[in-house]
């Protein structure tokens, strides 16, 4: 019995031991909060990855502070030896783009961003001077323009593999008129662009909604679980 437990034993310690789930870090967009995500959130967990939803204060900061206040928000929610994954909607690329410029991570795996202003909006340009805009998007929103305050436009290529999903419907025609054709009510198709992208893709939603749809989230999944959108999907 007693020769049994020692066997027992050693082998328990030879064993590796139990590789943590890869881990998803969800980063809503400007003025959203972690309930905008929630849909995501499960269905990567019943892929049987770790999810960190974070709530982050999108309009109380510029991005130079929000970025590491998210990242690191999501970074102490996840596994320590996990894989990090994220999968971001609009301003929340932009914090990822400058923490992982900025910082960097070792433990990185697969980025996916949802409508990221990765080259700025024009929307910005066009109505920050318009009363009320400041207070609603705060001082991150300021950033996202086109001119010379453009932290996107400040922000090197990724070198990671970076997966983008653009929208091509909007709702919203005052704001579009600002836009280049097609765009999604917020930002344009061009301008969620970057260099050094590993896989696109465009899909027909909006903006506010793009990150609830149940085919968008499927893609997200498939470029964190295999570096690539499923192109043939109709």
């Amino acid at each position: 019995m007693r020769r049994l437990l020692t066997l027992t034993a050693l082998l328990s310690l030879a064993a590796p031991p139990t590789q943590a789930a890869d881990c998803v870090i969800l980063l809503h967009g400007l003025a959203r909060t972690s309930s905008s995500m929630a849909k995501a959130a499960e269905a990567f967990e019943k892929r049987g990855f770790s999810v960190a939803n974070i709530d982050y204060p999108s309009r109380e900061r510029p991005v130079e502070e929000l970025a590491p206040v998210a990242v690191e928000a999501g970074l102490a929610e996840c596994p320590p030896e996990s894989v990090v994954h994220f999968m971001t909607h609009s301003l929340g690329g932009i914090l990822v783009r400058y923490y992982l410029e900025h910082e960097g991570l070792s433990r990185l795996g697969r980025v996916v961003m949802l409508a990221p202003p990765n080259q700025g909006s024009e929307v910005v340009d066009s109505f920050r001077d318009v009363p009320g805009f400041r207070a609603l998007n705060g001082p991150a929103g300021l950033q996202l323009g086109t001119d010379e305050s453009s932290v996107p436009l400040k922000l090197g290529p990724v070198e990671y593999e970076l997966g983008v999903i653009a929208g091509d419907k909007t709702f919203n025609p005052i704001l579009s008129q600002s836009l280049p054709n097609p765009d999604d009510g917020k930002v344009s198709v061009e301008s969620t662009k970057v260099e050094g992208m590993s896989d696109f893709i465009v899909v027909p939603h909006s903006h506010p909604f793009i990150m609830g749809s149940s085919s968008v989230i499927e893609q997200a999944v498939a470029f964190i679980e295999t570096g690539g959108f499923e192109h043939d999907v109709p």
